[in-house]
């Protein structure tokens, strides 16, 4: 294979890099999205729950009951997260360091674009 080759390689390599890491933009903009939503709502209901003077005088079950909205947002970040949002937020930054990884055996590297970055070949003496 000449070099001419290897560059087309290497540059249809990284248009694909960079296709599949910028097609994930979008769903990951929206999960985070969702996110800040939920985490939101959860802290603005955990504040309205810790102010309310009845929630100390009342068993947790209760207070949590005279709290739907607290409650529901709760219970949705729990399962956001056990659905595994935490990995579609970095879902590009994920991709990006696998292939960090992979790309170091051939003395390469990539930014969170998936351009590649080329490092110079160690001297042989």
């Amino acid at each position: 294979m000449n070099s001419l080759e290897q560059a087309e390689d290497l540059k249809a390599f990284e248009r694909r890099l960079t296709e599949y890491i910028h097609c994930l933009q979008p769903a990951t903009g929206r999960w985070r999205m969702l996110l800040i939503v939920v985490s939101v709502c959860t802290a603005t209901g955990a504040w309205n729950w810790l102010i309310d003077p009845e929630t100390q005088k009342v068993s947790f079950f209760t207070s949590l009951w005279n709290h739907p909205f607290f409650t529901v947002s709760c219970i949705t970040l729990i399962g956001l997260f056990f659905a595994g949002i935490h990995k579609r937020v970095v879902a590009p930054s994920i991709i990006a360091a696998r292939c960090r990884t992979v790309l170091a055996e051939y003395n390469m590297s990539c930014d969170d674009t998936g351009k590649l970055i080329l490092k110079p070949r160690p001297h042989v003496q």
